[in-house]
């Protein structure tokens, strides 16, 4: 077993005989063979263990092996305890997600400050089997069917070439001591089902179907990279990011043969799902411009035949009292610069929306700085008559993303001006003008 896991190494690169590597052994039988085997090829390593504190006494024994086998091997050790059910309902994920998030962000945090190349996870290839069952049942894109990466970023997993039955049997045959997992019995982890229940049904269809899935996630990983290349291509061609905010044509792309499968491709990058995808292509009721989809970190608008890219932002501000002699004020969504002058009849008014000039003498200080809301009206440059700024907005063509940032400038309850757009008739500069207060805003 030792010659195919370096040969396995050297094939895959997974890293250099001198460099240094981060193991990450829990005290299971892969993760100690797996040091038995870093040890005997005489590569350098660190044992890093994590105590979830989930299974009590049989956490710390776990704990306490491993660190007599770092002892063992004279390499150093880490380890760190979690409170991980109070991490788990605090960044409300399942108990194993939390988990893992845990493991890496500190695997991370070790390999950053003490300068080791990798962190070695021993998974193997019965793993990436159960993983790829995992992802086909929740649904998944051409990614997901290639089961676990044996090299991805900074974690290598070089046991990848080896099943659970070559692991045991090695184990066996040199004597080597591991902990057992109890929680690997139980089948409340839709993992421990497939491994429980389906793999032996489909061993007994098969008994090559060891064999016949390592075959089959090579070739999936070689068609994803494939996938990945034509992928790349879509991007380019539909993902036009020159606008405001990053859009996509919904005709253009409803031309292309598996407009779905494209739309997918494209925006599962910032956690979009497929049937969201499908539903950003639909023309039935309910789907319309307006429509908006959402994510963790992202949203989706549907406006005017293209999709608009943004990233969630902090919610408004609250109001803000601007004495007179204020100049810059900054808010989560951009800031405001204010000025007064004295009125020059000769110069031009600024032509530009970004920079608002109003007639200081009848304006009455604090002004008031705050975000639009529905019900809101004035009277825009050059009409006597109010209209709504909802109405304003339908007019001008402004989207919903640029409606939540948008501030309002107001004096003793009259808007003066929609910051960055319109000033209210009742304060614009005129003849009789004599000094001028001037706004400019910002919007990020």
């Amino acid at each position: 077993m030792l010659d195919q896991f370096l040969l396995f190494i050297k094939k895959n690169k997974l890293f250099e005989p001198n460099e240094h590597v981060l193991l990450a052994v829990s005290g299971g039988m892969d993760s100690v063979v797996m040091a038995e085997l870093f040890h005997r090829a005489k590569f350098k390593f660190a044992i890093a263990h994590c105590n979830f504190q989930l299974r009590g006494k049989e956490s710390n024994g776990d704990e306490k092996f491993v660190k007599e086998l770092a002892k063992k091997y004279n390499v150093r050790f880490f380890s760190k305890r979690f409170d991980t059910e109070k991490e788990s309902e605090r960044r409300k994920k399942s108990i194993q997600m939390a988990a893992r998030d845990l493991r890496y962000a500190w695997f991370d945090e070790i390999i950053q400050k003490e300068k080791y190349k990798y962190v070695a996870a021993a998974h193997h290839l019965n793993d990436a089997v159960e993983t790829f069952f995992i992802n086909l049942l929740r649904g998944t894109g051409v990614e997901g069917i290639t089961g676990i990466k044996v090299k991805n970023s900074k974690i290598i997993r070089p046991l990848l070439f080896a099943g659970r039955d070559e692991i045991e049997r090695f184990a066996k045959e040199n004597k080597i001591a591991f902990r057992e997992d109890s929680s690997n019995l139980s089948e409340k982890y839709l993992r421990n089902k497939i491994r429980h229940r389906l793999i032996p049904v489909l061993n007994e269809l098969n008994p090559q179907f060891d064999q016949i899935m390592s075959g089959n996630l090579l070739r999936f990983a070689f068609a994803e990279i494939i996938v990945s290349n034509y992928m790349k291509g879509m991007k380019l061609k539909f993902l036009q990011t020159g606008e405001k905010f990053p859009s996509i044509p919904i005709a253009a792309i409803k031309k292309e043969e598996y407009p779905e499968q494209i739309l997918y491709g494209i925006l599962n990058q910032f956690g979009f799902n497929f049937n969201q995808c499908e539903e950003m292509l639909n023309d039935g009721l309910g789907t319309g411009s307006g429509k908006m989809f959402s994510t963790g970190d992202y949203r989706m608008l549907k406006d005017r035949g293209k999709l608009l890219l943004n990233r969630k932002e902090k919610s408004s501000e609250s109001e803000h009292l601007i004495a007179d002699k204020a100049k810059v004020i900054t808010i989560n969504h951009g800031i405001l610069k204010m000025s007064h002058a004295i009125r020059k009849k000769k110069a031009p008014l600024p032509s530009s929306n970004a920079i608002q000039c109003l007639d200081a003498s009848v304006l009455r200080f604090p002004l008031r700085l705050r975000a639009w809301k529905a019900g809101d009206y004035f009277y825009p440059l050059g009409m006597n008559h109010r209209k709504k700024l909802s109405d304003f907005f339908t007019d001008q063509k402004v989207n919903m993303y640029e409606k939540e940032k948008i501030c309002v400038l107001t004096s003793e309850n009259k808007i003066v001006c929609i910051l960055g757009h319109r000033i209210d008739d009742r304060f614009k500069v005129t003849e009789k003008t004599k000094k001028v207060y001037k706004v400019e805003m910002k919007y990020w």
